[in-house]
């Protein structure tokens, strides 16, 4: 039992981190304002998501990016629109990493 409460308990803390860090990511690339402008959006994907994403050197590309997830059409991305790009990158690796798990070995 008491092993059981500690995997609970790390797996927590390494959430409740997560969820600061995606925050923090966004509010620090903000600079301030409650939005992303475009030069902020480019940063935050080169600097945080160039490791998980295709594109992200091609400042032609995240523009496009920014212009699908601008639901509201003012040239900024805001914190729930971010939150849309983390949602589908997060679910793109949910299901990578299912598929690989589920390759049989040759």
């Amino acid at each position: 039992m008491c092993s059981e409460r500690r995997k609970i308990s790390t797996f927590s803390v390494a959430m409740e981190s997560a969820i600061q860090t995606v925050v923090g990511v966004y509010l620090k690339s903000a600079k301030g304002k409650g939005s992303l402008g475009d030069k902020d959006f480019q940063g935050l994907v080169n600097k945080q998501l160039g490791n998980v994403m295709t594109g992200t050197e091609s400042s032609s590309a995240v523009k496009e990016m920014r212009k699908g997830l601008d639901e509201n059409q003012d040239g900024k991305v805001s914190f729930q629109e971010y939150m849309t790009l983390i949602g589908y990158v997060a679910n793109t690796l949910s299901e990578q990493r299912t598929a690989a798990n589920n390759t049989p070995a040759s």
